[in-house]
């Protein structure tokens, strides 16, 4: 544009100086071919102008609507796809707010399965031990036949013999006090004397089955088991806790050591599936926030897509 400017601007002065000089007083008999034929040139070059002239200012108005409507189609586009970004990101957040709450109705339904299993555990445990207690009493004791019960011949049967008192059964074992006997294993524990502290602990679980320490008692086997590094029989502790105990205290930090010991024994997808499901679980617990370090420190996510 500004060349075409620079051309015309300079056809123009010389048509212009060649107008003056033929406006010149001159003589008739002085005007040459050579000067009508200049002027004719002149002429031309002015008429070549304007007309280059014209089409480039045609050509520059048809580029500038060319550049106009680009734009505007620019604005339009990029307006769409805004549009379309905020669509996607309502959908997104829509899908993920549904997935979020699916996920806790199932992991809901999973911890009421869990709860129902140890109750139906508990609930067969005690119909077993009713059922022991039920023979104990309809089986009668047996009857000492005279000459039978290795006493002298002549001395009366329903007698006792020295050191023993008349009629007395045979003594059966005692539970030991719970309390104690728990915190005898804690103290073993805390001390390191392993085989005795588990010797303890299996004595809380045998007696007192239905109790919450029995509970609590199984994950510090587990714990006993993972400090010797025998991590599958921590793994199977800690899932007597999850199955048994689902709603004992100590529940997530056997959900967090089990995963623990399954990344100790290089089974690493299933001690992420057990990280994550603890996550789902008991979210705002030391635990969880302790799933969520250990998934992070490998580069994991957290939510599997």
């Amino acid at each position: 544009m500004q060349i075409s400017r620079t051309i015309r601007n300079r056809f123009f002065a010389a048509a212009t100086l060649v107008l003056f000089l033929i406006a010149m007083p001159v003589r008739a008999h002085a005007v040459s071919k050579e000067i009508i034929q200049l002027q004719t040139q002149v002429q031309q070059l002015l008429d070549m102008v304007q007309r280059l002239q014209s089409t480039m200012d045609t050509r520059f108005a048809v580029l500038q609507n060319l550049a106009q409507q680009t734009a505007n189609q620019a604005v339009q586009m990029n307006a769409t796809v805004n549009t379309l970004q905020q669509k996607l990101n309502a959908q997104d957040e829509a899908l993920n707010g549904k997935m979020d709450a699916t996920s806790g109705q199932i992991q809901s339904m999973n911890d009421s399965v869990d709860e129902l299993k140890a109750r139906i555990a508990k609930l067969e445990k005690s119909v077993q031990d009713m059922q022991g207690q039920l023979q104990n009493i309809q089986t009668p004791p047996p009857t000492a036949l005279p000459g039978a019960t290795g006493q002298p011949a002549g001395q009366n049967p329903g007698t006792a013999g020295p050191g023993m008192a008349g009629g007395a059964a045979p003594a059966v074992n005692q539970a030991p006090p719970l309390a104690q006997t728990f915190q005898a294993a804690m103290g073993d524990y805390n001390a390191a004397r392993y085989d005795l502290a588990t010797s303890e602990f299996q004595d809380v679980i045998h007696y007192y089955p239905l109790d919450d320490m029995a509970g609590t008692a199984q994950f510090y086997l587990g714990e006993i088991a993972y400090r010797q590094k025998k991590y599958d029989d921590a793994v199977k502790d800690y899932n007597a806790v999850l199955e048994g105990f689902s709603g004992n205290a100590k529940a997530p930090a056997a959900q967090l050591h089990k995963g623990l010991a399954l990344f100790k024994l290089k089974r690493r997808s299933e001690g992420i599936h057990e990280l994550r499901s603890l996550l789902q679980r008991y979210p705002k617990t030391p635990e969880g926030q302790s799933a969520r370090e250990h998934l992070s420190a490998m580069g994991v996510r957290i939510n599997a897509r």
